[in-house]
């Protein structure tokens, strides 16, 4: 069961989001209405249907077909996403003004921390919200069971492939990431239906990533794709869809937010196979429990 902040379907704070995700798939005249949206939200909020659409020089029936886009029922239902967003961030939790998300070269290092921090927790929080239980409970009863485990990822999604390995590995489980395609592809090959195959891409369009994944799905393996589009090539190809989400800024587009995001479902998917084998997990981690500790360096004391 997916855990919905809204009653059309979307999390809190998650429209400009999701027509982030989405506007890489829009054609013509409906991303046109998407990139003014992004960029004033604001000023939206006060614009009818009709009057957005000769801003973008499309019409109000444009911005209709954008909003059934993007998963909304109306315009209306937008303006509502969009509005009820703004307050969320004119008033944080933290009771400070959002700053927005654009970095600029002359910003101060204040600013800048409180754009990241803003934005990893954001991420965080957003896939916190739009987290699905069944998905997570498919995916982490799948690799419980599993004979063998493939992790494949590229470029920043191939560093949580390689965290996702360190993790189920250490309670137990026969577990590999994979960042360069021929020895993914190879060892897709080898995957029998005991098998999963856990597929890693922010776009879900990553071709090393999809390659391997799609030959691992032919060998009868169980795939679990984690990507923040969930209409993506590498989600249509999955049996199990986990999705992050990812709040960017300027210098940060597809970067630290998201792997952040990712990375709280891989420790959902690690703690869930961790209860769901606590025998063999609980032998696991005390087998190799004392080994970090053994390297730590003492500091000496001074006289």
């Amino acid at each position: 069961m997916e855990r919905n902040g809204t009653g059309g379907g979307l999390p809190p704070t998650d429209v400009t989001t999701r027509i982030r995700t989405e506007l890489p798939r829009l054609a013509g005249s409906l991303r046109k209405v998407g990139e003014l949206i992004l960029a004033d939200p604001a000023a939206v909020t006060h614009s009818s249907a009709a009057e957005l659409g000769r801003r973008t020089g499309t019409s109000q029936a444009t911005v209709t077909r954008f909003c059934r886009a993007i998963g909304l029922d109306s315009y209306q239902h937008l303006l509502i996403e969009l509005a009820q967003e703004r307050g969320r961030g004119e008033v944080s939790d933290w009771g400070t003004a959002e700053i927005g998300p654009d970095i600029s070269p002359d910003d101060d290092l204040e600013r800048v921390v409180q754009v990241v921090g803003s934005a990893d927790l954001r991420a965080v929080q957003q896939t916190i919200d739009r987290v699905d239980l069944d998905a997570i409970e498919r995916a982490a009863q799948a690799v419980a069971k599993a004979r063998r485990i493939d992790v494949y990822g590229t470029c920043g999604s191939g560093a949580v492939a390689v965290e996702t390995e360190t993790r189920l590995f250490r309670i137990g489980c026969a577990v590999r990431g994979w960042t360069e395609v021929h020895g993914a592809t190879t060892s897709a090959a080898l995957l029998t239906p005991a098998d999963v195959a856990i597929g890693i891409s922010h776009s879900g369009s990553t071709r090393e990533t999809i390659e391997p994944f799609e030959l691992a799905k032919e060998r009868g393996a169980t795939t679990v794709a984690i990507t923040a589009d969930p209409r993506s090539p590498l989600a249509k190809d999955a049996d199990v869809r986990l999705v992050s989400s990812s709040p960017e800024t300027s210098f940060l587009a597809g970067a630290i937010g998201v792997r952040h995001s990712v990375l709280v479902l891989v420790d959902l998917l690690y703690v869930r196979v961790a209860q769901l084998s606590y025998a063999r997990a609980s032998a696991s981690l005390a087998l190799t429990d004392h080994i970090a500790r053994q390297h730590v360096v003492k500091s000496r004391r001074t006289r």
